[in-house]
C-alpha cells in the first residue's frame, strides 16, 4: 500500500533528530577534499567551535562514527584487562558502558539501581568506599532509554574525592542538558552529532582532560583508529588523521553556529521549557510521567502508557499519522512512549506529538478527554511567553 503523500512526517525522535534546512543546505556543496586548504579552514573552525558547547578548555578530539564509537573510544584508551572500573547504568545506554568495558577485560563493577533511577551519588560514594581504588567510572548524562537526566555534577564530585577519573556519556545531553565539563571537574565526555548538536549521524567527539590523556598514554596499545593521542596530535597540526566525515563538518559548522547564535545559555532554557510543556501535557492527559524525572530532564519526556491499550501499536499509530517516535526500548517495550525535545525542536513540536498521542490513545479504546494535552502544554507554552516569538 502506497503511503499518503499528503500526510507530513514528522520526525520525533530523541536521536538522530530534526536537522534544520541550513544545515541540510550546507551539505549538499560540492565535496572537498579533506587534505585541500578550504577544509583545513572548515576543519580548524568547527574544531574551534566544540569546546564551547562542551563549556571546556580542552581539544575535542573527533572522530566519523557513530555516538557508539566515541564511547569506544574511551574504554579503548582507559582499559585494559584488569583495570578497575565502576560502570553506573539505569537504563539501555548506561548498559553499554558494561558492555563496552567487559569486550575490553574490564575488572568491572555496576552499580544498577533499575530503569527509570536517577543515580544517587551518596549511593555512587557507597561503592567506591566499598570497592576500594577504582580507576574510572563511566556514567552517563541523559539516558534516553528512560528520559532522566542525571546530576553529573553530583557525581563528579563524589569520583573526584575517590581519586579516579570520570567518563560521561553525553551522546544525547550535549547542548540539550546543562554540562560544564570543567567546572563540574569531569575527565571525559564523549557525545554525538545526531542529537542536539543538529547533524546527521556519523561524527562522535571526545573532549579528553590532559589528566586523561595521561592515564591513556599510561596503557599504550589496544586501539588504532580511536587512539586519543593520535587523533589529539594530528589536530593540534590542523589536519585528521584518518578521512573525516568531510559534508558532515560542513553541516555541523552551520549548526554550531545556530547554537553560537541562540546563545548556549538560551538553548539550555530552550530545551527546559520545552520538557516542562510536554511533561505538563503528559499530566494533563491523566497519564504518569516515567522514572524519576525531574526539571534536569530536559531531552526526552518518558511516559507510561495506560494500561486499557496495547501500548505497542501505540508507535505504528502515530507513523500513520506522519509522526515518528520513540516507544520502550528492551523490557520497557510496550509500556512507555517518549517525547523528545532534543535539538531542533520548537513549541509546535510537543503539541503535534501530544495531539497525535491524544488520537493514537483514541483509536486505541482509551477514554480520552480531546485537548486536554495540548492545552495543558499551551498553557506553560503561553505563561512564558514563547508563542509570540515562535
Amino acid at each position: 500500500m502506497t503511503a499518503n503523500p499528503y500526510i507530513k512526517q514528522y520526525l520525533m525522535t530523541a536521536g538522530p533528530t530534526p536537522v534544520p534546512p541550513a544545515v541540510t543546505q550546507a551539505m549538499a556543496a560540492p565535496m572537498l577534499y579533506h587534505r585541500a586548504p578550504a577544509f583545513d579552514e572548515l576543519y580548524a573552525r568547527v574544531l574551534g567551535r566544540l569546546p564551547a558547547v562542551f563549556a571546556t578548555a580542552n581539544p575535542v578530539l573527533a572522530f566519523t562514527a557513530s555516538g557508539s564509537g566515541a564511547l569506544e573510544s574511551a574504554v579503548a584508551n582507559l582499559v585494559r584487562p584488569g583495570t578497575r572500573a565502576l560502570a553506573l547504568a539505569a537504563g539501555k545506554f548506561g548498559e553499554r558502558w558494561i558492555g563496552l568495558c567487559e569486550a575490553y577485560g574490564a575488572d568491572l563493577i555496576t552499580h544498577q539501581p533499575g530503569w527509570g533511577a536517577r543515580i544517587d551519588p551518596a549511593g555512587v560514594d557507597r561503592v567506591l568506599e566499598r570497592e576500594g581504588h577504582i580507576d574510572v567510572v563511566f556514567g552517563t548524562l541523559s539516558e534516553t532509554s528512560t528520559g532522566i537526566v542525571h546530576d553529573i555534577q553530583a557525581i563528579a564530585d563524589v569520583v573526584r574525592r575517590h581519586d579516579a577519573l570520570l567518563v560521561v556519556d553525553a551522546v544525547s545531553g550535549l547542548g540539550a542538558a546543562r554540562m560544564l565539563q570543567d567546572e563540574w571537574g569531569v575527565d571525559v565526555v564523549v557525545a554525538g552529532s545526531q542529537k542536539a548538536l543538529m547533524t546527521p549521524p556519523g561524527l562522535a567527539f571526545a573532549s579528553v582532560s590532559e589528566r586523561a590523556l595521561e592515564a591513556a598514554r599510561a596503557l599504550p596499545g589496544g586501539r588504532y583508529y580511536f587512539d586519543w593521542a593520535r587523533t589529539a596530535k594530528s589536530q593540534a597540526q590542523g589536519a585528521s588523521p584518518f578521512t573525516p566525515a568531510v559534508s558532515l563538518f560542513l553541516g555541523l559548522d552551520v549548526a554550531l553556529g545556530l547554537i553560537e547564535q541562540e546563545g548556549l545559555e538560551n538553548v539550555w532554557a530552550r530545551h527546559e521549557l520545552l520538557a516542562r510543556a510536554a511533561r505538563a501535557g503528559v499530566l494533563g492527559l491523566g497519564l504518569e510521567l516515567f522514572g524519576d524525572p525531574d526539571e534536569r530532564s530536559s531531552v526526552v519526556t518518558a511516559l507510561e502508557l495506560p494500561g486499557d491499550v496495547d501500548g505497542g501499536r501505540v508507535p505504528g499509530i502515530l507513523r500513520r499519522l506522519g509522526i515518528t517516535a520513540n516507544g520502550g526500548q528492551d523490557g520497557l517495550k510496550g509500556r512507555i512512549l517518549r517525547i523528545a525535545h532534543c535539538g531542533y525542536f520548537g513549541a509546535f513540536d510537543i503539541l503535534t506529538s501530544l495531539s497525535g498521542l491524544e488520537l493514537a490513545l483514541d483509536q486505541l479504546g482509551h477514554d480520552v478527554d480531546h485537548g486536554a494535552g495540548v492545552g495543558a502544554a499551551q498553557r506553560v507554552f503561553a505563561e512564558a511567553g514563547v508563542l509570540a516569538a515562535a
